[in-house]
């Protein structure tokens, strides 16, 4: 009897289980936050329901019951997962491979996923003669989905050697190897190329015409510095892309002001003209005496991105939600930032599954805090210092649907419970 007893109560409770179980119609269930989705226009306290990796309903209020996992997000924003449009990641141990299988670059996951970002764009560390190696030792092994702009040199972001050479710029090879890799390569990069030829930027864009995807120039050093206004309004096109937007001046380039922090008279018409402002942070791009009167004076980024290297991340940019701090600290509000760091990097690429929560979008979100105190901002370390008040902290990452990044232990219970 004892048996049947003990048979019977566990048919029953197995029942129970499963009826739950049928009742849980979402795996994931953020709840509480304010969501911030600009492609939706979305900018209020929401729950999103996730099921599988996908997001599944987004509305003023879902049942705790209906999901398998539910993550408090009160007081805390709920933006999509961000998208890093300018970064370098195709690291290896060629020791005089730099950003191109070097020491230079980073491996993606530590530098991504922490900060809220899913998404990245490597900016010019292969080419087209090595690409295949950067997919095959990078982006088919790591978590972060990454991107490539395709260095119209050859060998990629190999060093100022490489990158001098206008013999390895081939746009018809770039072009044929974007074309073989749509799903990974999403543009060209120039950097650092010296002179005043113009050659580097022609064929650069001819390599975007013939694969018709964007483009994205480091502006080298000249002097005088080469024309910014012929390259914004004569050889760039709307859609490609300009990186380091608030540096120059002391690097054989023009920066947007001049030197009475007045702006030049040609860039808001290139703005409009649709040439992509990208801060492209990096570790001495960035400097708040362009920065700010520039944005005083109209000129807020199209994309907010970090540069990030190893040396980058150690000096003043840091991390992405640090760049995205200075931002709201110069003038952007909330809602700005998270469009300009995954809404509108989106858009730039091509790649518009991405960047927003609507239903059934890539479950791709970041739940981010804004702390209040008096924190400290450099331009890099040593140098050029802000005080702000405000400062964004990544609390959670979901990629896909998945849980990677829980900085405060959003979804664990207490230990003692």
């Amino acid at each position: 009897m004892n048996n049947f007893i003990k048979l019977t109560f566990t048919i029953a409770l197995l029942a129970i289980c499963s009826l739950q179980v049928m009742g849980q119609q979402y795996d994931l269930l953020i709840k509480g936050g304010h969501v911030i989705d600009a492609k939706n226009n979305i900018d209020e306290p929401l729950d999103i329901a996730i099921k599988g990796d996908k997001i599944a309903l987004v509305q003023k209020s879902i049942e705790e019951d209906l999901a398998t996992q539910v993550i408090d997000a009160t007081g805390l924003f709920v933006s999509p997962g961000l998208i890093d449009i300018h970064t370098h990641n195709f690291y290896g141990l060629d020791k005089r491979g730099q950003y191109s299988n070097g020491y230079s670059a980073i491996h993606p996951d530590g530098f991504t996923l922490p900060y809220g970002v899913t998404t990245v764009v490597d900016a010019g560390g292969s080419g087209w003669r090595n690409f295949i190696q950067f997919k095959e030792q990078v982006i088919d092994r790591v978590r972060t989905r990454v991107f490539a702009m395709l260095n119209i040199v050859g060998h990629g972001m190999k060093g100022a050697l490489y990158e001098q050479n206008l013999d390895d710029m081939d746009p018809k090879m770039a072009a044929l190897v974007a074309k073989q890799f749509p799903d990974h390569i999403v543009g060209f990069k120039v950097a650092h190329y010296a002179g005043h030829q113009w050659q580097q930027i022609d064929r650069l864009v001819q390599a975007g015409e013939l694969a018709d995807i964007p483009v994205m120039v480091d502006f080298g050093g000249a002097n005088p510095p080469l024309s910014l206004e012929t390259l914004f309004m004569e050889k760039l096109r709307p859609g490609d892309i300009y990186t380091h937007i608030y540096g120059g001046g002391g690097f054989g380039r023009q920066a947007l002001v001049d030197p009475a922090g007045r702006l030049r008279p040609f860039i808001k018409a290139a703005q409009e003209r649709g040439i992509i402002f990208d801060v492209g942070h990096g570790g001495s791009s960035f400097a708040f005496k362009h920065a700010i009167p520039s944005m005083q004076q109209g000129i807020k980024p199209n994309t907010i991105s970090t540069d990030s290297h190893m040396s980058s991340i150690m000096s003043g940019m840091k991390n992405m939600t640090n760049v995205m701090s200075k931002f709201l600290n110069i003038g952007m509000n909330m809602q700005e930032i998270i469009a300009a760091s995954a809404l509108k990097p989106a858009q730039v690429i091509n790649h518009t599954e991405l960047g927003h929560l609507s239903e059934g979008a890539i479950a791709d979100i970041a739940i981010l805090n804004v702390l209040e105190g008096n924190f400290g901002f450099t331009e890099k370390t040593g140098v050029g210092k802000m005080m702000g008040k405000y400062k964004i902290e990544n609390e959670l990452t979901i990629k896909s649907g998945k849980v990677v990044w829980d900085l405060n232990g959003l979804t664990a219970p207490l230990w003692d419970e």
